[in-house]
């Protein structure tokens, strides 16, 4: 069958749009402080995935919710099943926005809005891919699953429930990377550093708070300091940030001298493309006379943490051929006097190294602080070797519907729903070039790369089930 993908994704495009518009509306974020029985991980990444279920349903697909943590869309039948594995949830909003985050805005071209990019706009182009299929009358050889996660983001509480309930998949793709294809995905490993809350003599950290999400390099981080001399801490901050790469202020009131420093945000597989303020605004307080575990938190951040995404401090640094870099984010900071203090970095690793490896440096770095160190969750690294057939499928489609016949598969620091299959892998939908904006203010993606990248969705499904 002779199918111009281009053309038939362009007849979607009102439709396509007006569902996003839907989609990004919903703050799906994950929030326990409002979880109930029917919201498990709070009222937005539920509804979310009761929208998309939604969509689907109106065009005719079987669907199942699982108890609100994770669903699926199904059309065909067969022993074999190829799972599409996307998201509802998205990252917190965050600060700096230009436009309201959960309104879809279209501007120059691109479509802004959280989830634009990671993982409504991809997840929804590929939905419209088997979309196409169906309207096209197009009957696939074996059955397809489209299952949708609602915590991606975070623990994979969703997508564990769907596999405690359902069959693993073995085969497929996850639309929330890039193109042209990601074979391989990192290890990932989260340690928390805690401390507690004691203040020496003179100077007092009252608060110190930097970061959302482990994930996500923190664009803003406050603090309050007592007991200080205000006037030469306000003119010390005013000349540290004229050399510093981030912007902020500091104001005085009753409770002391309130510090923002204003960074940038990126994803957390590469902490270089963001601007972390957290550890930044703890390496000018570090400078100053602080005792006690406060002066244990900000050390460790200016000492060891700061500025070193390859983590060369901690004297773990680490480099495979094939997967690349060990990197490090320092995602969330938090200390208070009187409950102390946590500071939450996580790695993304190649082969080779693990988190044992990194804890020992962690280990050695806090080896004379009253600090408490915790492993988090871990994922091994995940590859799928580029002469397996569902990575020559998806790339042959690539090639075809971009014309880029030197394209190869990748690997990166990122962890996708791809490595829950043993013959998985990372499908779009950033296009090479495209600014990556995932976990950003002003998250956005081109228009036009979202409708081709349905058409590569609606071809590489027929592909691979005809």
């Amino acid at each position: 069958m002779a199918i111009d993908w281009q053309q038939l994704a362009e007849k979607y495009r009102k439709d396509y749009i007006a569902d996003l518009t839907t989609l990004v509306g919903i703050d799906s974020s994950r929030d326990d402080s409002k979880a109930t029985d029917d919201y498990p991980l709070g009222p937005g990444p539920a509804k979310a995935l009761i929208a998309f279920l939604g969509l689907a349903e109106r065009d005719g697909f079987k669907t199942k919710n699982l108890d609100n943590l994770a669903g699926y869309v199904e059309y065909g039948e067969g022993d074999e099943t190829l799972a599409i594995l996307g998201h509802a949830d998205v990252m917190p909003a965050g600060k700096g926005w230009h436009t309201d985050p959960f309104t879809l805005t279209a501007k120059d071209g691109n479509l802004y809005g959280r989830g634009t990019s990671d993982d409504k706009g991809p997840a929804l182009a590929a939905y419209y891919g088997l979309k196409m299929l169906k309207d096209q009358g197009i009957t696939p050889k074996i059955k397809i699953r489209f299952i949708i996660g609602t915590d991606e983001e975070s623990d994979w509480t969703g997508m564990n429930h769907y596999l405690d309930l359902e069959p693993a998949p073995t085969l497929g793709f996850s639309p929330d990377a890039e193109f042209p294809l990601i074979n391989g995905e990192k290890g990932n490993v989260t340690f928390t550093s805690t401390f507690t809350g004691t203040n020496g003599n003179g100077l007092v950290l009252r608060e110190f708070d930097a970061g959302l999400r482990e994930n996500m390099v923190p664009r803003d981080a406050e603090a309050t300091v007592e007991n200080g001399d205000n006037a030469q801490l306000t003119a010390d901050f005013d000349k540290f940030l004229t050399d510093a790469p981030v912007t902020g202020d500091v104001t005085t009131d009753a409770d002391g001298l309130h510090f923002h420093v204003i960074g940038k945000a990126a994803h957390g597989m590469e902490p270089k493309n963001g601007i972390n303020a957290g550890t930044y605004l703890a390496t000018f307080l570090a400078a100053q006379a602080f005792g006690g575990d406060a002066a244990d938190f900000l050390g460790l951040l200016a000492s060891n943490l700061h500025d070193d995404s390859r983590a060369n401090k901690l004297g773990i640094a680490y480099t495979d051929k094939v997967m690349g870099d060990l990197t490090m984010n320092v995602g969330i900071m938090t200390f208070t006097a009187d409950k102390g203090g946590l500071i939450n970095t996580n790695f993304r690793y190649p082969t080779g190294t693990g988190a044992a490896d990194i804890e020992t440096g962690l280990a050695k770095a806090t080896a004379d602080m009253n600090v408490t160190l915790k492993q988090g969750r871990e994922m091994v690294p995940h590859y799928v070797d580029p002469a397996d057939p569902i990575v020559a499928t998806l790339m042959d489609v690539y090639r075809q519907q971009t014309g880029d016949m030197t394209a190869q598969p990748e690997v990166v620091g990122g962890g996708t729903y791809g490595r829950l299959m043993k013959r998985g892998v990372a499908f779009g939908a950033l296009f090479p070039g495209t600014q990556d904006t995932m976990h950003q203010a002003d998250e956005f993606q081109p228009e036009a790369d979202l409708l081709k990248a349905m058409a590569i969705y609606g071809q590489a499904i027929f592909e691979l089930t005809k």
